[in-house]
């Protein structure tokens, strides 16, 4: 079965359409990035490739000098366009796989759990390595394969089984006709992001997750956070995602 582009997800998923979800994904790229770059941020030109809402964006706008968010799907652009009007602001209808800008225009790109959802990750991270400034860096966050549960419809194993049985199994649950998504492997995602340098967050993220704003994905003290903290230590390749800054 072929895998085209989603171009109606946001009219199937509403957590895109979640301000207080979506800003607090976006206070973990803001503290990762002010970690890493020189300041000030507002120095940078940002390309958030699968934006959707434009939440996110809108959130980043506060932070930085010009954000362009960017997406197939109409409906979200659309939303964006209507509900976040700002000078360094702006939305695009583009394709990640052929993105409309000039090589070497951006400083920094987001790309937060997108490559699962596109026909070809391969050739998405072509085009934001072309377009991507020497020295600039790609926020990646991404799933692993090796998940217990698959977020997107909230069945267990769903992710690690063979393609047509997860189908059927998707099916049989009621959540869709077929399962799009396509995650890939600790080692997957490594050949994936091949041609860059990788400054890996995931561990920082688990071990201060205070400075980082994700306290609500993993509480400190709780046996949650125990367990984050065992698997990004003790079997990193099985930890559920990671967030890497991937430098051109």
């Amino acid at each position: 079965m072929g895998r085209g582009y989603q171009h109606d997800f946001a009219s199937n998923s509403p957590y895109v359409f979640d301000v207080e979800g979506r800003e607090r994904k976006a206070r973990t790229m803001v503290a990762v990035l002010e970690d890493y770059l020189p300041p000030p941020l507002h120095q940078y030109k940002l390309l958030n490739v699968g934006g959707s809402t434009g939440i996110i964006d809108n959130f980043l706008a506060d932070f930085f000098g010009e954000v362009v968010g960017i997406d197939i799907d109409e409906l979200a652009i659309r939303h964006a366009q209507e509900n976040y009007k700002r000078h360094n602001l702006s939305f695009q209808l583009a394709d990640a796989m052929n993105l409309p800008f000039d090589d070497n225009s951006f400083d920094i790109i987001v790309n937060s759990h997108v490559y699962e959802h596109v026909p070809d990750a391969h050739g998405m991270f072509d085009e934001i390595h072309r377009v991507l400034r020497p020295g600039g860096v790609c926020y990646f966050s991404a799933g692993n394969r090796l998940m217990w549960n698959e977020p997107h419809y909230n069945l267990p194993l769903l992710s690690v089984l063979p393609r047509p049985l997860s189908h059927i199994y998707i099916r049989l649950a009621g959540k869709a006709k077929y399962y799009h998504e396509k995650h890939l492997t600790y080692w997957g995602l490594k050949d994936l992001v091949k041609r860059f340098t990788c400054i890996d967050y995931t561990v920082s993220l688990v071990n201060e997750p205070d400075r980082f704003h994700t306290s609500y994905m993993i509480p400190p003290g709780t046996l949650k956070a125990a367990i984050a903290g065992s698997l990004v230590k003790y079997a990193y390749w099985a930890f559920p995602g990671y967030i890497w800054l991937l430098k051109k």
